[in-house]
Parts: C-alpha cells; sequence; structure tokens
C-alpha cells in the first residue's frame, strides 16, 4: 500500500496501537467490575454502563479543547499529551483499590480518549478533500485490527488475573507515546493556525459553521443517532455474552477479534471502492442498514455459532462512520478540520453518556423480564431511525450537489 503523505501510516499506527491497549482490557473488565463490586452479572453491567458515561463526560468536555488546540499549538504535540495520559491511566486502573478508583480511571482515559478528533484532523490536513472518505476508512481499518489482536491478548493475559491486561494496554500506551515523539511530523501549517480561544473550545461553537449549512443538519442529527445505537458495542458485548451466552473472558475475547477481522476487511478492501461507486451519502445507506439488521439478529442469538455467524455481516455497518465524516468535512473550510473533529468527538461522548446508561439498562431489565437481548433491541430501533433520517432528508439533497 502507498500512502500519500508520510504522516498517514504513523497516525494509522498510532490508532492501531491505542486499538491493541483498549482492546486488551475488554474481556476484562466485566470479571474486574464484579470482583470490586460484589454484585451481580445484572448490576456490573448497570455499573458497566455509569463507568462508560463518566468517560464520556469527561471526553464530551475534552474534545473540542484538544481539537481547537490543535487548531492553536499543532497535531502533533496534542497527540502526544493524550498517548501519555493514556499509559498512566492504564496503570491507575490496574492498581485500582475499589470501583471508586476505577471510575477515576475511566475519567482520565475519557480526557485522552479524545485523541481521535486531532488524529482525524491529521489525515484531513493532509488528504485532498476527495480522497476523504477513503482515509477516514483506513482509520477504521486500523481501529478494528487492533481489535483482532487486543481482545484476543486481553482473553489470554486473563489467565494471569484480571489486572493483567491493564498493565499490557499501559505499556502499549507509553510505545505510542515514543512513536509520535519521534516520528510524527507536524502537519498543520503556520498561516492555517489559529488563537485558541477556550470560549469557543466547545461542542456548539466547534459545530457552527455546519449549523450554516442546510444539509449538516440532519446528516449531525443521523449521525448522533448511529453513534447512539453503536455503543451497544463497548457498553455491553461482554456482559451481553457472559448473560446471553456463558461466554468467559477467553471466548469474549475471541468474539472480539473476529469483529476486528471482519471489520478491518470491510474497511480495507470495500469503504474506497464503496464511497466510489455510490458516493458517500448512498454508503452510508448500506452501512446503517447491515448495522440495524446485525442488531434485530443479536437479539435473538443464543448459541455461539449464531453470532459467529452475524458477525461478517455485521461488519458492513462500517461503511457508515467513514461517509459522514467524509461528508461533514466536505461541508467544513480547512482551517477548521480541527474543530470539526473535536465537535464529532464530543458528539460521540454525548452519545457515550446516554447510550451506555440506556443500553445497559436495557441489557438489565430484559434480563430481569427473561429476555436477554434489550440492549440490541434499543440499538435496532435507533439505528432504523438514523437510516429513515439519512434516507430522507440527505440523500435527496446531497446526490444532486454531487452530480453538478
Amino acid at each position: 500500500m502507498t500512502f500519500h503523505h508520510r504522516a498517514v501510516p504513523i497516525v494509522l499506527a498510532a490508532v492501531l496501537i491505542d486499538s491493541i491497549g483498549f482492546g486488551v482490557i475488554l474481556p476484562v473488565l466485566p470479571r474486574l467490575i464484579l470482583t470490586l463490586s460484589q454484585t451481580g452479572l445484572d448490576d456490573a453491567a448497570r455499573i458497566g454502563g455509569w463507568m462508560l458515561a463518566a468517560f464520556a463526560i469527561a471526553q464530551f468536555i475534552a474534545g473540542p479543547v484538544l481539537g481547537s488546540l490543535g487548531d492553536s499549538v499543532g497535531r502533533r504535540p496534542v497527540l502526544l499529551f493524550s498517548m501519555a495520559a493514556f499509559a498512566v491511566d492504564y496503570l491507575l486502573m490496574a492498581a485500582a483499590p475499589t470501583i471508586g478508583w476505577l471510575f477515576v480511571g475511566r475519567v482520565v482515559a475519557g480526557i485522552a480518549g479524545a485523541v481521535y478528533g486531532p488524529a482525524n484532523a491529521v489525515l484531513a490536513d493532509v488528504t485532498p478533500p476527495d480522497k476523504r472518505g477513503a482515509t477516514f476508512g483506513m482509520m477504521g481499518a486500523a481501529f478494528g485490527i487492533g481489535f483482532i489482536l487486543g481482545p484476543a491478548i486481553g482473553g489470554l493475559l486473563a489467565s494471569l488475573g484480571p489486572r493483567a491486561p491493564f498493565v499490557a494496554a499501559a505499556a502499549l500506551a507509553g510505545l505510542n507515546a515514543l512513536w509520535i515523539l519521534v516520528l510524527l511530523p507536524e502537519t498543520i501549517t503556520p498561516e492555517r493556525r489559529r488563537p485558541f480561544r477556550l470560549r469557543d473550545a466547545h461542542v456548539f461553537a466547534a459545530f457552527r459553521p455546519l449549523f450554516d449549512a442546510g444539509n449538516a443538519k440532519p446528516l449531525l442529527l443521523a449521525a448522533f443517532l448511529w453513534q447512539l445505537a453503536h455503543m451497544v458495542y463497548p457498553a455491553t458485548w461482554a456482559f451481553f455474552g457472559e448473560i446471553a451466552l456463558g461466554w468467559d473472558e477467553r471466548m469474549i475475547g475471541w468474539s472480539l477479534a473476529a469483529s476486528g477481522i471482519c471489520m478491518a476487511l470491510v474497511q480495507t478492501f470495500v469503504t474506497g471502492r464503496a464511497i466510489a461507486a455510490w458516493g458517500e451519502e448512498r454508503t452510508v445507506v448500506l452501512g446503517m442498514l447491515a448495522g440495524g439488521l446485525a442488531f434485530l439478529c443479536y437479539c435473538f442469538a443464543r448459541e455461539t455459532w449464531m453470532v459467529f455467524v452475524i458477525i461478517p455481516f455485521a461488519a458492513f455497518q462500517g461503511l457508515a462512520f467513514p461517509s459522514i465524516n467524509a461528508l461533514l468535512s466536505r461541508l467544513t473550510d480547512p482551517s477548521h478540520q480541527g474543530a470539526l473533529q473535536g465537535g464529532m468527538s464530543a458528539l460521540s461522548s454525548v452519545a457515550l453518556i446516554l447510550g451506555p446508561l440506556l443500553l445497559s439498562q436495557a441489557l438489565a431489565l430484559g434480563t430481569e423480564h427473561g429476555f436477554r437481548g434489550g440492549n440490541f433491541a434499543v440499538a435496532a430501533i435507533l439505528a432504523l431511525a438514523a437510516l429513515l433520517l439519512i434516507a430522507w432528508k440527505v440523500v435527496p439533497r446531497v446526490a444532486p450537489a454531487a452530480a453538478e
């Protein structure tokens, strides 16, 4: 594969290493919550939802700040800070003696997790507008490959105890910081930088240019609904595996690794081709349709083989978000790409605040009433709403404009 700028493989590698570190801890997080909270699985799922919401609140505040800082002081120092903070955070969680300390660790992770805004801004800096959809798809592929390796490693490390994967994640984050320090060039030129103003570093300021564009409002709402539905995976997958399928940490890890393989294949070999053939707006529809149907199928999956049949089809939901990101970036001028990505990070954080609370409650309540797929039923409804909004409001307006 040939990259059009040397910053691209460095950022992709940083995202890969970071997603490995994130994936490593997923199989053991339910067990650690159970150990520290002394509760049952349904209540542990609720605690996991609140924990992810705390992560999201921190990311909501930090996302626009880091995005605007990237436009002001440069992308490189912001990425370096985030990765170093991740290393410290994973060590904190590895040593957490109580559930309260684990919550503190998730707050630190939320601040550091706003790194994807500046990372996307680096790609926007060095990529022509007509190629951004495919490049953002490569970002998704890097994240997917990380999920091939991370959860599988985490499941294997679980045999050493529920804290061992956190130590491994800390080491990976430290390596990532070193990688960025040594190799990443600065990608925003001095003439494109803008002064940092704290009063502008919030989600409404970040989206101000988009609210003035007629096509952006329904696209933003659809993106939010889709992100809200997609929170079903980080918020409830591990708990769903234990509750509905009786999985242990190793099987949770292998299922996430299988999802990563399929997502990486789709993002690497399908996303760019689909956008080139059908355009971003129609590719969004295909991705959301695949995701919504997958959510519906997961509702009723009660055997492990069923899940592994659904996973390859579900991977095509990865077509949606790179296409949304590319459409939004076309509506924003070059000097505000960092602010855009910071705003998207903040929008994701709002979904992360509400999604885990809604979806973990749906899983717990459904389990208490004999239905162990309530989380995916709610996700399917949200995905359908996003799909209808895209088909009704976005495709009819954007497609004719693109043709002109």
